[in-house]
């Protein structure tokens, strides 16, 4: 199903009906903040470039119910940092089904990103975010951020070993990592199971989802893990020595 000049008006119609597919029940409010979202993101990438998915319809599912899956696993009142957050995935998101009940610090390396979440943070009215322009390999030695968060979250970053690296320094022990993957998180976990050990890992859960668009099935999967003690204080490397040398 590919959005139309007709079905287009009724946005919000179409991404209540697909959340409650996902046993997502989102409310009035909710759904006009999504829309306006989704009015911005458009609006802004034009200007920038934020993402390659502009067709509506393929923005509340790849977008929007493939980030909605991740709220599952999250309880409200906790701390949460999105690292490399890009256009807002899965941050803002996260924040407009909690409606303010978490506090999330959304994390990215280009300025022009940033100015665009400031932008939606503001016309959206959503509170208990902080915005933070850096790299997340610097930042996490930051003692302001350092194991600070119950839950840190990544979307479409780097593959896994790397992404360990970039953010188990900003968790608390026994905070979690909540990252979204395609379909190959079985060879990435193979990969990475140097990278586990020496930054203290576990994996706990891998929860698997699929949706449909165009006739085309997307598996994805949410992979869940724990962070079980405090690792060395020289983790994360600089990115030169991420790059060339992975855990």
């Amino acid at each position: 199903m590919k959005m139309d000049n007709l079905t287009q008006y009724d946005f919000k119609g179409t991404l209540k009906n697909e959340a409650l597919k996902y046993n997502f029940n989102l409310t009035d409010e909710q759904l006009t903040m999504f829309e306006n979202y989704k009015n911005l993101l458009l609006e802004w990438n034009e200007k920038i470039n934020l993402t390659a998915i502009t067709d509506e319809y393929e923005i509340i599912l790849k977008h929007f119910i493939d980030c909605l899956e991740c709220t599952k696993y999250i309880n409200e009142n906790e701390n949460i940092i999105d690292v490399g957050t890009g256009a807002g995935f899965p941050g803002i998101v996260i924040a407009i089904y909690f409606n303010n009940k978490v506090k999330i610090t959304l994390v990215d390396a280009l300025n022009k990103r940033i100015l665009f979440l400031e932008e939606v943070v503001k016309r959206l009215g959503l509170k208990n975010i902080n915005i933070i322009h850096g790299r997340a390999e610097e930042l996490a030695h930051n003692t302001e951020y350092r194991e600070t968060y119950n839950i840190v979250v990544s979307r479409a970053v780097a593959n896994l070993t790397t992404l360990l690296e970039f953010d188990v320094g900003f968790l608390k022990v026994n905070g979690r990592c909540l990252f979204l993957k395609g379909d190959n998180v079985k060879e990435e976990i193979n990969n990475a199971k140097n990278a586990l050990k020496i930054l203290k890992c576990d994996i706990e859960n891998i929860y698997n989802y699929n949706y449909e668009v165009n006739n085309e099935i997307y598996s994805r999967n949410i992979l869940q893990i724990i962070k079980k003690d405090i690792i060395s204080s020289k983790y994360p490397r600089n990115f030169g020595k991420i790059k060339k040398s992975p855990l």
